[in-house]
């Protein structure tokens, strides 16, 4: 348990001298002028100092400091909105027992683990108490179960932002559920979430997380077609997708996705073997349609459009479809430094190069030949 004997006098008069020498002009002999008198001691610290103090240290000191005395704690407590408690190697689940219902303002809350640590009845308790909570990290928490999912369903309805990557217990069921009541998330990292990334889980995202717009899917091998086509047509200011090693899926899916996520930036399709040149035309036809649909040629930004395309393994890929979509967005690069069209594994493709590649050729050409 944190509290304030687990702080010396002496140590905070130490830290309170170190904090003040930040405010550089404003400190003076004996203390820190402020409006209305001198500070000298860590005592005398106002709510509002204390807060943008606490803003500048660490997560585990920021805890010290709520248990110093009353009017640290409530100063804290209703002041804080981030926090982590990724430091915590041991009795994380305790921690957060005991300091969730005093941080009842957090909006922020990092609970990432290297070693699962943290309980269901923890994850109830944050909310019980934590309503404002819009960006959650439970990732390598495999403790945990359905009745976590339930809970935030039920109390965190303002979630934004949710990473249960690594969680492998959570069911498709518990994750459709929370869709149901997490109208606003934005981006959700479900990598390895193998038994609750399934087309279920998927529909009821589609149906009503319409406003996501980064997914990552990663070595879920249930997802197939219809799970992605269904994220196509509910979530079409989606942005950023991973589907490496989703090795049921198909064109079909890609192809959905190119006519309906025209703000789409990133796709991972690592070893979907399943992708064929059917699926790089489609890509790039996208970026013809949109030009033609919306906007003149000439006021297309390069930045516009797929910016990272993932298709190693994709062994099934030709150079010239691969070619039409490397042409068809010039952010994608092959070019040494930039990699952004990744293709490990793909040797067939090793012909295909973005415009950088083939200007820094005619450069080096025209060097080693000059006009006579």
């Amino acid at each position: 348990m944190v509290g304030k004997d687990n702080l010396r006098a002496e140590d905070l008069n130490l830290c309170f001298e170190k904090l003040m020498m930040l405010g550089g002009n404003g400190i003076q002999k004996g203390g820190v002028k402020m409006e209305g008198g001198i500070i000298t001691e860590w005592k005398d610290i106002p709510t509002e100092l204390l807060l943008q103090i606490v803003s500048l240290v660490d997560d585990k000191t920021v805890i010290m400091a709520s248990g110093v005395c009353r009017g640290w704690r409530d100063a804290i407590c209703l002041g804080l909105t981030h926090l982590s408690f990724s430091w915590c190697s041991k009795n994380m689940n305790n921690l957060v027992l005991s300091l969730a219902p005093k941080f009842t303002k957090l909006q922020n809350l990092i609970l990432r683990q290297d070693k699962p640590q943290l309980e269901d009845h923890a994850v109830e308790t944050i909310a019980n108490c934590c309503h404002d909570l819009q960006v959650l990290d439970l990732s390598k928490s495999f403790k945990l179960s359905d009745s976590s999912l339930y809970s935030l369903a039920h109390g965190c309805p303002n979630l934004s932002k949710l990473n249960i990557s690594g969680c492998s217990a959570f069911s498709d069921s518990a994750l459709a559920y929370l869709a149901s009541f997490c109208h606003k998330l934005k981006v959700l990292n479900l990598c390895g979430c193998v038994k609750a990334a399934s087309d279920r889980a998927l529909q009821a995202i589609g149906c009503y997380c319409s406003q996501l717009q980064s997914l990552n899917l990663g070595w879920c091998d249930n997802v197939s077609d219809v799970g992605v086509m269904s994220l196509a047509y509910g979530c079409p200011d989606l942005r950023t997708l991973d589907l490496c090693g989703c090795v049921r899926i198909t064109d079909d899916s890609v192809i959905a996705l190119a006519n309906r996520c025209l703000h789409l930036r990133s796709l991972g399709l690592y070893y979907c073997q399943n992708i064929t040149d059917r699926a790089m035309y489609s890509l790039a036809y996208s970026r013809v349609k949109k030009t033609s649909m919306w906007e003149p040629v000439n006021e297309i930004k390069d930045e516009d459009g797929l910016r990272t395309l993932n298709i190693s393994q994709c062994t099934a890929l030709t150079p010239p479809a691969v070619q039409a979509v490397c042409d068809s967005f010039p952010s994608l690069h092959t070019c040494s430094g930039r990699h952004s069209l990744i293709m490990s594994g793909c040797l067939n493709l090793m012909s295909v190069h973005c415009a950088c590649a083939f200007h820094a050729h005619r450069t080096t050409s025209n060097v080693a030949h000059p006009a006579h």
